[in-house]
Formats: C-alpha cells, sequence, structure tokens
C-alpha cells in the first residue's frame, strides 16, 4: 500500500520561479509564452495567474478564453503532478474533459485556483492500489484582482497506472 503520493521535490520545483519557468519553457511553451505562471503549490491547491497583455489578448479587449482555459488546467495540473511524481509511483494524468463558464470579461491579471489536493492524492492512491484508472472531475475557479469571479471550469483528469 502506498503511504503518501505528494512529491515535495517537484513542489519545490514549482515554487522555484526560475526553474519553474525553464520547466515551462521546455514542457508546455504555449503556456510560458502566454504568461501563464504558478503564483503557490502546497499539497492541498494550486494557484496560477495569467496576464492580459499582448500574447494573451482577444479582438474584444479581453484575455482570449484558450488562455484562461490553460491556466484553469494548469493549477489543476500541476497540483496532479505534484501526487503522480512521486518516487516509484508510475501513474499518468490525461484530460478526459473540460467545461467552462465564463462570467466576466478577463481585462486584467486572472488568478485561477484549485483546491482538490486531497482528492486528487485519493484518487491516485486508488489508481496505485487497485491498478484500476480513475477519474476525478475537479472545479477551478477564477477570479480578478479585485475577487470578481471571471470563470469556472470543471475539468475531468484520469489518472492510470502505467
Amino acid at each position: 500500500m502506498a503511504q503518501t503520493v505528494t512529491n515535495n521535490h517537484f513542489i519545490r520545483l514549482v515554487n522555484n520561479r526560475f526553474r519553474f519557468s525553464l520547466f515551462l519553457l521546455y514542457k508546455l511553451p504555449s503556456a510560458w509564452l502566454a504568461g501563464v505562471r504558478v503564483t503557490r503549490l502546497d499539497a492541498d491547491s494550486c494557484t496560477t495567474v495569467v496576464p492580459y497583455r499582448w500574447l494573451s489578448q482577444n479582438p474584444f479587449n479581453s484575455t482570449y478564453f484558450a488562455c484562461l482555459a490553460m491556466a484553469a488546467e494548469m493549477s489543476s495540473g500541476v497540483l496532479g503532478l505534484a501526487h503522480t511524481q512521486g518516487e516509484g509511483l508510475r501513474v499518468s494524468m490525461l484530460v478526459t474533459g473540460m467545461e467552462g463558464i465564463f462570467l466576466k470579461k478577463a481585462k486584467s491579471r486572472t488568478w485561477f485556483t484549485c483546491d482538490a489536493g486531497a482528492a486528487i492524492r485519493q484518487a491516485v492512491l486508488q489508481t496505485v492500489e487497485t491498478g484500476e484508472a480513475a477519474a476525478l472531475t475537479i472545479s477551478v475557479t477564477g477570479q480578478s484582482e479585485d475577487g470578481t469571479e471571471i470563470a469556472r471550469f470543471q475539468i475531468t483528469w484520469s489518472f492510470k497506472k502505467v
């Protein structure tokens, strides 16, 4: 039975701005170019931010919806990676569904927070113990600097033992 699946080394990498910027440039160059960054990660939650700037804008003077979706997916995905990259673990993860609701125009930076670390940890443990794939739908909320809700996403992740 697996005791823990949280990879503290990965969490330290993500919380080091320079090292994670290089990781993004190598693994997710489009997110790096759009300016999506992780502002906080621990075992239970992750917050990302996407700026409103030339590379992330749309013709309607707001942040392009795909950049918002990218930041939302990253907040849950990085949290998932923190729980699947443990020593000796061989668990893959894949987005199998996404639903987004856009409530306001994103005219400045938008922060996306995912607080599903405990649920992700449980899904990964279930996958490791049973060998069966586990699917988990995670809620991610995007807010502007003043706390106005910009968007809500439901992202379904599948965890599978490799």
